[in-house]
């Protein structure tokens, strides 16, 4: 048995699950399915299409990565606070009694 077709469907197993699916969702409810199978998949290649076409861009982009100056000087540094002690004014010494 060769094993690129262990996962290939025959076409018994094609008619089967058709079967089963219209079994379980009635004929009305099909035209539904398919439609909605349909758009999403159309979703899902535009998504895959626009995310495709944004990394192409940014990689296409010649702007250099910003310099670590540069991120320092958007990002704020907080410096340390110091308190400062009031000072009071010193009456003055008395000097040597004459």
């Amino acid at each position: 048995m060769n094993v690129m077709f262990a996962g290939m469907l025959g076409g018994w197993e094609i008619i089967l699950i058709l079967a089963v699916v219209l079994i379980l969702f009635g004929a009305k409810k099909l035209p539904e399915l398919a439609k909605g199978l349909g758009t999403g998949i159309k979703e899902f290649k535009k998504a895959t299409r626009e995310v495709t076409e944004e990394m192409t861009n940014a990689m296409d982009d010649n702007n250099p990565p910003p310099s670590q100056k540069r991120i320092s000087q958007t990002t704020p540094v907080q410096t340390p606070q110091v308190e400062s002690t009031p000072t009071v004014p010193q009456a003055p010494t008395p000097g040597p009694k004459a």
